[in-house]
């Protein structure tokens, strides 16, 4: 069995029409997670490009910004994730410079100084999950030293410390993190420029099984369960999403073919009238040529579930959750508008 630990949020608030408009960035929105403040269901996105270096918190029930945005540098943040840390909801962010920091929702301040002996070269991924009882984060980058390239790395959120050595195996820069467990076993699973998945036991820190070869670079990863087995959901550059059993480390099926005609920029998994499924958004292919789609999969038959939905720009990033009993996608666009979708609204 396993249990996704960032792939969806349950939101208990009012439901509103799809389509509908959560907030603008001044610039292309790189990042989103869903999580919780003071019991209220919240968005929080990371702006990119050189008008917008910010993180913001979105209230999902008012459709407000909370507070005033957290400034940063250009092009710094490009990556979050949200949990908890002692009762407290944080975000977690990776950058191009190579910190990773800890943000206290509540306050939106920096909780102490970017934590120690962060990643040499940009951090690409992080996820949250539970190692032993303690919250962590995994984070994934590229460059790192000469014995730990491209390092997958392990921290204490409580202790704010690396947990061991950096875990190495990738070739190239890790671009994709998920956090859930198999057979048991707390793991993370990640996806690189060098074509690869590899799964590793966050308990002892090393590689489970052989590394899973795409042949294709590996843009995103998500993990969940079909007909009760283990699986990781990745979306690469070749315009497929793969579907992996996270037992046998083997591909169940052929690749998907998704439609996306620049690569799958954006993939997260949760679950539809009781199915499986994986939502992707497709990108850019750097001339300014926009995919412009969300399309929702059928995890157990690797088919589409009703039309895709239609964006006037790129989707650089997504998450999938519930309000008020209603599966949604919240997804960040390049020109910057933060929207949530009725997930049953395009399955039909």
């Amino acid at each position: 069995m396993i249990a996704a630990l960032t792939a969806c949020v349950t939101l208990v608030v009012g439901f509103w029409p799809s389509a509908d408009l959560v907030g603008r960035h001044d610039d292309v929105v790189l990042a989103v997670a869903l999580g919780q403040v003071n019991g209220q269901p919240v968005a929080v996105t990371v702006g990119g490009g050189m008008n917008d270096d910010t993180m913001r918190v979105w209230d999902l029930t008012a459709r407000e910004l909370i507070g005033e945005p957290i400034a940063g540098q250009p092009y710094s943040v490009e990556t979050v994730a949200v949990g908890q840390v002692n009762g407290r909801p944080v975000a977690v962010t990776g950058s191009v410079v190579g910190t990773v920091r800890v943000w206290d929702l509540t306050t939106r301040k920096p909780i102490g100084e970017p934590l120690t002996r962060s990643h040499t070269g940009s951090v690409g991924a992080v996820a949250i999950g539970e190692v032993n009882g303690r919250p962590i984060a995994v984070t994934g980058g590229d460059l790192g030293t000469e014995t730990h390239k491209n390092p997958v790395r392990v921290w204490d959120l409580i202790t704010r410390e690396p947990l061991g050595e950096p875990m190495t195996g990738h070739t190239g820069p890790v671009l994709a993190v998920a956090v859930g467990q198999v057979n048991g076993r707390p793991v993370a699973v990640t996806g690189s420029v060098d074509g690869t998945v590899r799964v590793w036991d966050l308990t002892t820190r090393k590689p489970v099984g052989e590394p899973m070869t795409s042949r294709t670079r590996v843009w995103e990863v998500a993990v969940g369960e079909v007909n009760d087995r283990p699986v990781a959901v990745t979306g690469s550059e070749d315009q497929n999403m793969r579907i992996w059993d996270l037992t046998t480390h083997t591909l169940i099926g052929e690749p998907v073919p998704t439609g996306h005609t620049h690569g799958v920029s954006a993939l997260a998994v949760g679950q539809v009238n009781g199915r499986p499924v994986a939502v992707t958004g497709g990108s850019n292919d750097g001339n300014d040529n926009d995919d412009g789609s969300v399309r929702v999969w059928d995890l157990a038959t690797r088919r589409p579930i009703g039309d895709p939905m239609g964006y006037t720009n790129s989707v650089f990033t997504l998450a999938v959750g519930w309000v008020n009993g209603q599966p949604v996608t919240i997804t960040g666009d390049g020109d910057g508008t933060v929207r949530m979708r009725d997930l049953n609204v395009y399955t039909r």
